[in-house]
Protein backbone atom coordinates (compact mmCIF):
# COMPACT_ATOMS: atom_id res chain seq x y z
CA UNK A 1 0.00 0.00 0.00
CA UNK A 2 2.86 2.38 0.89
CA UNK A 3 4.53 1.64 -2.44
CA UNK A 4 1.26 2.26 -4.32
CA UNK A 5 0.90 5.64 -2.64
CA UNK A 6 4.47 6.56 -3.59
CA UNK A 7 3.73 5.65 -7.20
CA UNK A 8 0.54 7.73 -7.23
CA UNK A 9 2.33 10.69 -5.66
CA UNK A 10 4.99 10.40 -8.33
CA UNK A 11 2.25 10.45 -10.97
CA UNK A 12 0.93 13.66 -9.46
CA UNK A 13 4.36 15.27 -9.77
CA UNK A 14 4.68 14.11 -13.38
CA UNK A 15 1.18 15.36 -14.18
CA UNK A 16 1.97 18.77 -12.72
CA UNK A 17 5.08 18.97 -14.90
CA UNK A 18 3.60 17.90 -18.24
CA UNK A 19 -0.17 18.45 -18.08
CA UNK A 20 -1.78 21.87 -18.20
CA UNK A 21 -5.18 20.69 -16.96
CA UNK A 22 -5.28 21.13 -13.15
CA UNK A 23 -8.40 19.04 -12.66
CA UNK A 24 -6.53 15.89 -13.76
CA UNK A 25 -4.04 16.41 -10.95
CA UNK A 26 -6.90 16.78 -8.48
CA UNK A 27 -8.53 13.60 -9.80
CA UNK A 28 -5.31 11.65 -9.14
CA UNK A 29 -5.15 13.05 -5.62
CA UNK A 30 -8.72 11.94 -4.96
CA UNK A 31 -7.63 8.35 -5.73
CA UNK A 32 -5.53 8.41 -2.55
CA UNK A 33 -8.51 8.90 -0.25
CA UNK A 34 -12.17 8.24 0.40
CA UNK A 35 -14.53 10.10 -1.87
CA UNK A 36 -16.22 13.39 -1.11
CA UNK A 37 -19.98 13.91 -1.09
CA UNK A 38 -21.45 17.33 -1.76
CA UNK A 39 -25.17 17.77 -1.23
CA UNK A 40 -26.51 20.79 -3.10
CA UNK A 41 -29.85 21.61 -1.51
CA UNK A 42 -32.35 24.40 -2.03
CA UNK A 43 -35.77 25.14 -3.44
CA UNK A 44 -36.66 24.08 -6.99
CA UNK A 45 -35.22 26.75 -9.26
CA UNK A 46 -32.50 27.85 -6.83
CA UNK A 47 -29.77 26.70 -9.25
CA UNK A 48 -28.80 23.24 -7.96
CA UNK A 49 -28.42 21.49 -11.32
CA UNK A 50 -26.63 24.45 -12.88
CA UNK A 51 -23.99 24.43 -10.14
CA UNK A 52 -23.73 20.64 -10.18
CA UNK A 53 -22.94 20.83 -13.90
CA UNK A 54 -20.27 23.50 -13.31
CA UNK A 55 -18.60 21.43 -10.58
CA UNK A 56 -18.63 18.42 -12.90
CA UNK A 57 -16.92 20.48 -15.63
CA UNK A 58 -14.23 21.63 -13.20
CA UNK A 59 -13.80 18.16 -11.64
CA UNK A 60 -14.73 15.47 -14.19
CA UNK A 61 -14.09 12.76 -11.61
CA UNK A 62 -17.23 13.72 -9.68
CA UNK A 63 -20.40 11.70 -10.28
CA UNK A 64 -23.66 13.65 -10.23
CA UNK A 65 -26.61 11.93 -8.56
CA UNK A 66 -29.70 13.85 -9.67
CA UNK A 67 -32.79 13.14 -7.66
CA UNK A 68 -35.13 13.73 -10.60
CA UNK A 69 -33.27 11.15 -12.71
CA UNK A 70 -32.89 8.76 -9.78
CA UNK A 71 -36.59 8.96 -8.94
CA UNK A 72 -37.55 7.94 -12.50
CA UNK A 73 -35.79 4.61 -11.93
CA UNK A 74 -36.71 3.94 -8.30
CA UNK A 75 -40.33 5.12 -8.65
CA UNK A 76 -41.27 5.19 -12.37
CA UNK A 77 -44.71 6.57 -11.50
CA UNK A 78 -43.96 8.85 -8.54
CA UNK A 79 -46.73 9.93 -6.19
CA UNK A 80 -44.47 12.24 -4.14
CA UNK A 81 -46.04 10.96 -0.94
CA UNK A 82 -44.17 11.37 2.35
CA UNK A 83 -43.46 7.63 2.50
CA UNK A 84 -42.19 7.54 -1.07
CA UNK A 85 -39.96 10.58 -0.55
CA UNK A 86 -38.47 8.94 2.53
CA UNK A 87 -37.61 5.75 0.64
CA UNK A 88 -36.14 7.58 -2.35
CA UNK A 89 -34.02 9.98 -0.29
CA UNK A 90 -32.70 7.27 1.99
CA UNK A 91 -31.81 5.24 -1.10
CA UNK A 92 -29.83 8.04 -2.72
CA UNK A 93 -27.99 8.72 0.55
CA UNK A 94 -27.02 5.06 0.81
CA UNK A 95 -25.86 5.02 -2.81
CA UNK A 96 -23.69 8.08 -2.16
CA UNK A 97 -22.24 6.38 0.92
CA UNK A 98 -21.28 3.26 -1.04
CA UNK A 99 -19.72 5.28 -3.84
CA UNK A 100 -17.60 7.41 -1.52
CA UNK A 101 -16.40 4.28 0.27
CA UNK A 102 -15.08 3.07 -3.09
CA UNK A 103 -13.17 6.32 -3.58
CA UNK A 104 -15.67 8.06 -5.88
CA UNK A 105 -16.64 11.67 -5.24
CA UNK A 106 -20.31 12.51 -5.72
CA UNK A 107 -22.65 15.45 -5.96
CA UNK A 108 -26.18 14.94 -4.67
CA UNK A 109 -28.34 17.28 -6.72
CA UNK A 110 -31.56 17.14 -4.72
CA UNK A 111 -33.89 19.45 -2.83
CA UNK A 112 -33.96 17.15 0.22
CA UNK A 113 -36.75 19.22 1.74
CA UNK A 114 -36.61 17.47 5.13
CA UNK A 115 -33.51 18.01 7.24
CA UNK A 116 -33.45 14.41 8.49
CA UNK A 117 -32.21 13.07 5.13
CA UNK A 118 -29.31 15.50 5.02
CA UNK A 119 -28.50 14.69 8.64
CA UNK A 120 -28.42 11.00 7.70
CA UNK A 121 -25.95 11.70 4.89
CA UNK A 122 -23.70 13.64 7.25
CA UNK A 123 -23.80 10.77 9.72
CA UNK A 124 -22.92 8.10 7.15
CA UNK A 125 -20.38 9.93 4.95
CA UNK A 126 -17.14 11.17 6.59
CA UNK A 127 -16.15 13.66 3.86
CA UNK A 128 -19.49 15.40 3.54
CA UNK A 129 -20.28 18.97 2.60
CA UNK A 130 -23.69 20.59 2.52
CA UNK A 131 -24.23 23.51 0.16
CA UNK A 132 -27.43 25.48 0.70
CA UNK A 133 -28.53 27.58 -2.25
CA UNK A 134 -30.63 30.26 -0.62
CA UNK A 135 -32.95 31.98 -3.05
CA UNK A 136 -36.32 33.77 -2.62
CA UNK A 137 -39.18 31.65 -3.86
CA UNK A 138 -40.32 34.50 -6.11
CA UNK A 139 -37.00 34.33 -7.99
CA UNK A 140 -37.19 30.51 -8.15
CA UNK A 141 -40.67 30.72 -9.68
CA UNK A 142 -39.48 33.13 -12.39
CA UNK A 143 -36.50 30.90 -13.19
CA UNK A 144 -38.66 27.80 -13.47
CA UNK A 145 -40.95 29.54 -15.95
CA UNK A 146 -37.97 30.24 -18.22
CA UNK A 147 -36.33 26.86 -17.74
CA UNK A 148 -35.64 25.00 -20.99
CA UNK A 149 -33.39 22.11 -19.90
CA UNK A 150 -35.28 20.21 -17.20
CA UNK A 151 -32.85 17.30 -16.55
CA UNK A 152 -35.85 15.01 -15.92
CA UNK A 153 -37.42 17.48 -13.45
CA UNK A 154 -41.19 17.96 -13.69
CA UNK A 155 -42.16 20.87 -15.94
CA UNK A 156 -44.10 23.81 -14.54
CA UNK A 157 -43.56 22.64 -10.97
CA UNK A 158 -44.69 25.87 -9.29
CA UNK A 159 -47.73 26.14 -11.53
CA UNK A 160 -48.64 22.61 -10.46
CA UNK A 161 -47.97 23.55 -6.85
CA UNK A 162 -50.54 26.33 -7.09
CA UNK A 163 -53.06 23.65 -8.02
CA UNK A 164 -52.23 21.50 -5.00
CA UNK A 165 -49.31 19.43 -6.29
CA UNK A 166 -46.76 18.81 -3.45
CA UNK A 167 -43.96 21.35 -4.00
CA UNK A 168 -41.32 22.15 -1.34
CA UNK A 169 -41.56 25.76 -0.23
CA UNK A 170 -45.21 26.04 -1.29
CA UNK A 171 -47.44 23.36 0.20
CA UNK A 172 -44.70 20.99 1.38
CA UNK A 173 -42.23 22.24 4.00
CA UNK A 174 -38.60 22.97 3.15
CA UNK A 175 -36.42 22.79 6.25
CA UNK A 176 -33.37 25.00 5.86
CA UNK A 177 -30.02 23.49 6.90
CA UNK A 178 -28.97 24.49 10.41
CA UNK A 179 -25.19 24.38 9.92
CA UNK A 180 -24.31 23.87 6.23
CA UNK A 181 -20.72 24.15 5.09
CA UNK A 182 -21.78 26.82 2.60
CA UNK A 183 -24.72 29.16 2.14
CA UNK A 184 -24.82 30.77 -1.30
CA UNK A 185 -27.46 33.36 -2.14
CA UNK A 186 -27.90 32.54 -5.81
CA UNK A 187 -30.00 35.61 -6.53
CA UNK A 188 -26.97 37.74 -5.57
CA UNK A 189 -23.92 35.57 -6.35
CA UNK A 190 -23.01 34.55 -9.92
CA UNK A 191 -22.44 30.94 -10.98
CA UNK A 192 -18.75 31.68 -11.50
CA UNK A 193 -18.38 33.19 -8.03
CA UNK A 194 -20.31 30.29 -6.51
CA UNK A 195 -17.99 27.77 -8.18
CA UNK A 196 -14.97 29.58 -6.75
CA UNK A 197 -16.42 29.31 -3.25
CA UNK A 198 -17.23 25.61 -3.73
CA UNK A 199 -13.70 24.87 -4.97
CA UNK A 200 -12.36 26.04 -1.61
CA UNK A 201 -14.75 23.66 0.17
CA UNK A 202 -13.64 20.75 -2.03
CA UNK A 203 -10.02 21.54 -1.25
CA UNK A 204 -10.78 21.59 2.47
CA UNK A 205 -12.68 18.29 2.40
CA UNK A 206 -9.89 16.69 0.35
CA UNK A 207 -7.43 17.37 3.14
CA UNK A 208 -9.53 15.72 5.86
Amino acid sequence: MFREKKVLKRLIIIAQDIIELPYLVIDIKLMLMKGIALWITGLPGSGKSTLADEIKKAYPGFIVLRMDEFRKIVTPKPTYSDEERDIVYRSIVYLAKLMTEQGHSVIIDATGNLRKWRVLARKLIPKYGEIYLKCPIEVCVKREKKRIVTRKAPKGIYKKGAKGWPVPGMNVPYEEPKMPELVIETDKVSVRQSLGIIKKLISRLSRQ
